[in-house]
């Protein structure tokens, strides 16, 4: 099973995995450890990653980067259009109120969501990480922004599932980040708490998050975040302040041409990272636009004074984070800076003078998510065993349920009322579930919704869910529980509704203990005046009615139970009571979730994406079919003039250099856009020409190297015959006249072939094969090893009394003990006679009595 991380991140992307010997992070196809987060479209297939960033500065209209900060809004949301403005290609608002992004494809006008686009990312991030493995990667952790709402995890779930992946959590960047730090630490405190507060200030976003660290375990205590201050914003003030330099200067529009606007982003990132470690940089661009040389200057002084309303902004989620935390700068022990946009100096400065600590860098900054979601994975898989250590994760929203009253005079009198309560409370763990218990006489719906959507950009109802149908068999209101989930995603869901009703069955009571025990029970229902006892689900808070009784109000509209009310059991006015049974029946949810897409078109998308990956491959194998023909044809043409040159005939060598140049000639015109098969083809119409010649030369190569096997073979054997080792002294002469003569038939043979081949010129075909010669030596080597290796047979014991007798026994020898010593004192008897047989066959039946006879002998003697 794979355990992969993955941190797709607004510019790049990282893949880490998880090894016996730790966590890796894996290289892509230009052995990168970053993954630039492009899908550019092209008329014949995709190019994305790496080669969609090659591809961008030819194709920027097509180029679709940034897909982090458009899945899972709306596109009237005021940060997408204001994030619109910086990119090249064109985004509409689709028939849903979310944006749809144009693309030419194939040469056609396509329309894809976001949430499509992400998929293909993940895709070729997965194919990274399979190409590294040698195995295939399903099961994965991907690293999510702590704000992303729930449509945006919802997203981020059904981009995974796009390219064929299993997330097994969705683990925010920051816990990740922390998860990697803490893990590896073994000075963590046993009882006092370790505060440490990460800062993540990423190419489009800051997230703050403080984590309490004891001994095996973190406990995330805040969140806090900015959605749009990144390292990309001081990008935008230098690009803002030379694109208005240019314009004055050289009387060139930069925001007129999106090529010369993607280039000089490109430029000012540069420079940005240029003044991160010196006081002053230049800036030089040739034939920005109008083919016009541009050229500029800036003092690291002059670009923070321009960039003050940014860093301004830095000390607010700071302040919020410590306020959540309820602690204080003294309490917080380290500061940890991390994220690509954290290198600029004036944001260390201003941490530095808020936490009154110097910032540290102990962590890679670029990768410290990736190996946490790396090492979360490999925490969730039953295939690694890693350190223990318990993530205590928090939720950064509020979230409350709502739903109609519906009072016994609602009909009648007014509108249904809609009443609401927060079920997760912000910071409330991860995962968790929460029960609410209802009383309604058929089919009902609540909302899953946010209780504060100021700083959210996003509407407040996430999700409708109706419960039903059912019935009540008493025909009154029915009692229904609902359990609600927050699981390991952030993801807020309606997991089930059960029907509670009771039953009453007649079983009299006879004795008090028995009566005691019974009303222990846990199917037990108490009488219909008493309150209802909580229920605990799995360590999860409990949400019932205050009153379990139907006429209450507040039963009705499903009130939160405060859970610390004693269970009311009469155990004296009804010792004869018949007990009752609480029948437990499941009812059907349906659930809509605004914006989210539906299960048949994620399906249609996972179709979409085969396709489309099919074709990219096509095209790669064709443009590799194609790099073939061209290679064959410079490399057979040097080759032909130089050591192939005596191994083919002038006519040969002047009419195929002509069929080569041919080849080549049609291969940069007609040929330029092919099929896989024409080229396929096209090799092996100049291979039938050319193998011949290579055949020719391989064969006069490899020849005397072969030989040389054969006749070492050859002699090895003969000097063995020859010899007069001892240890061949037992191979019959007969044996040895049959190897001889073996080694005599090969020796002839290869003489003859080789005057054969002596006499024809290097440009004939040869009649004296390396295969063959391997074949002869492979041939005489197999007759002759089993003779020559028969192992010498073991020299039969004498009968003395010094030898060792059988046993002591009663009266009579085991026969067992017979047939043991059976075979070694008659191998020699028959190894002459039989030569070829095996020098341990086990002696015939009429050798044991002679065996009896043997040791009757020694017994008398001893």
């Amino acid at each position: 099973m794979s355990v992969v991380g993955f941190d797709f991140g607004n510019e790049s992307c990282i893949v880490a995995v998880a090894r016996q010997r730790g966590i890796d992070v894996v290289l892509n196809d230009e052995s990168k450890r970053e993954t630039p987060a492009v899908v550019c479209f092209g008329d014949k297939q995709r190019f994305i990653g790496t080669a969609g960033a090659a591809s961008t500065m030819m194709n920027p209209k097509n180029s679709i980067s940034q897909m982090k900060r458009l899945i899972g809004k709306r596109f009237s949301d005021p940060e997408l259009q204001q994030d619109l403005k910086s990119l090249p290609f064109v985004v509409t608002e689709g028939p849903d109120g979310y944006p749809l992004i144009h693309s030419r494809y194939l040469g056609e006008a396509k329309t894809f969501t976001p949430t499509q686009v992400l998929g293909m990312l993940f895709s070729n991030l997965k194919e990274i990480a399979q190409k590294n493995l040698n195995a295939a990667v399903v099961d994965c952790c991907i690293g999510i922004p702590v704000y992303f709402t729930d449509l945006q995890r919802r997203a981020v779930l059904d981009a995974a599932t796009i390219a064929g992946l299993h997330p097994l959590r969705l683990i925010h960047e920051t816990t990740a980040t922390a998860l990697a730090y803490g893990i590896y630490k073994t000075d963590l405190p046993e009882n006092d708490q370790l505060n440490v507060a990460f800062v993540d200030i990423g190419h489009a976003s800051m997230q703050v998050c403080i984590a309490g660290f004891k001994k095996g375990q973190l406990k995330v205590l805040a969140h806090s975040y900015d959605r749009s201050l990144g390292g990309r914003d001081f990008d935008e003030v230098l690009f803002n302040h030379f694109a208005a330099k240019f314009k004055e200067e050289y009387k060139i529009d930069v925001f007129q041409n999106a090529r010369a606007c993607l280039r000089l982003r490109a430029a000012c990132e540069k420079l940005k990272k240029v003044l991160s470690a010196n006081p002053e940089a230049p800036l030089n661009i040739e034939c920005l636009m109008d083919e016009k040389d541009v050229r500029g200057y800036i003092k690291r002084d002059e670009f923070e004074q321009l960039s003050l309303p940014i860093l301004e902004r830095v000390k607010g989620p700071l302040e919020k984070a410590l306020a959540e935390a309820d602690l204080t700068v003294e309490n917080v022990h380290m500061v940890e800076v991390v994220g690509s946009g954290s290198r600029v100096p004036a944001i260390n400065k201003i941490l530095t003078e808020f936490f009154n600590k110097e910032p540290r860098r102990t962590m890679n900054a670029s990768e410290c998510v990736a190996r946490g979601c790396a090492l979360q994975c490999a925490i969730l898989s039953p295939t690694f065993k890693v350190r223990e250590f318990q993530v205590n994760e928090s939720f950064p929203f509020s979230i409350s349920l709502s739903w109609k009253g519906s009072g016994p005079d609602a009909q009648d009198s007014e509108a249904d009322t809609k009443q609401s309560a927060i079920v997760f409370p912000k910071g409330n763990p991860i995962p968790s579930v929460k029960a609410l218990t209802f009383f309604r006489p058929g089919t009902f719906s609540v909302d899953v919704q946010y209780d504060d959507v100021s700083g959210l950009h996003t509407p407040a109802k996430i999700s409708t869910y109706t419960i039903g149908p059912f019935q009540s068999t008493k025909g009154e209101k029915a009692k229904v529980k609902v359990r609600v989930r927050l699981n390991l995603h952030g993801i807020i869901y309606v997991e089930s509704a059960t029907l509670m009703e009771e039953e009453e069955i007649e079983v009299p009571v006879t004795k008090e203990p028995a009566r005691e025990n019974n009303k222990m029970e846990t199917d037990e229902a108490p009488p219909a005046d008493a309150v209802a006892p909580p229920t605990s689900y799995d360590n999860d808070v409990n949400m019932q009615d205050d009153k379990a009784t139907t006429d209450a109000p507040a039963a009705e509209n499903g009130i939160p139970d405060t859970g610390d009310k004693p269970v009311q059991m009469d155990t004296d006015t009804k010792v004869e009571a018949p007990k009752k049974k609480v029948k437990k029946t499941n009812i059907p949810v349906a659930e809509l979730v605004y914006g989210a897409m539906e299960p048949v078109d994620v399906q249609k998308a996972v179709e979409k994406e085969f396709e489309m990956a099919l074709q990219d491959r096509v095209m790669e194998e064709t443009k590799d079919r194609k790099n073939a023909v061209e290679a064959y044809v410079y490399d057979m043409r040097n080759k032909l003039n130089d050591k192939y040159q005596e191994f083919v005939t002038a006519p040969e060598r002047e009419e195929f250099i002509a069929k080569l140049q041919e080849v080549e000639d049609w291969l940069y015109e007609d040929g330029e856009d092919e099929t896989k098969g024409v080229y396929v083809a096209k090799l092996e119409e100049l291979k039938k020409q050319g193998d011949p010649i290579e055949e020719r030369y391989r064969e006069y190569t490899e020849r005397d190297e072969v030989i040389n096997q054969l006749a070492y073979c050859i002699n090895s054997y003969r000097d063995v015959l020859m010899s007069n080792d001892p240890k061949f002294e037992h191979i019959d002469i007969s044996e040895k006249e049959k190897v001889l003569n073996a080694c005599v038939e090969a020796e002839n043979w290869l003489r003859e072939k080789k005057l054969q081949q002596d006499s024809l010129p290097k440009h004939a075909n040869p009649v004296l094969l390396s295969a063959d010669i391997r074949k002869k030596a492979e041939a005489v080597d197999r007759f002759c090893k089993p003779i020559m290796t028969r192992p010498k047979p073991k020299p039969a014991k004498p009968a003395t009394p010094e030898a060792p007798a059988t046993p002591e026994t009663p009266a009579t020898p085991t026969p067992q003990g017979d047939e043991q010593q059976q075979p070694q004192e008659n191998a020699n008897a028959s190894t002459n006679e039989n030569a070829g047989g095996n020098g341990n066959q086990v002696p015939p039946e009429s050798s044991e009595p002679m065996e009896t006879d043997n040791k009757s002998e020694n017994t008398d003697s001893a």
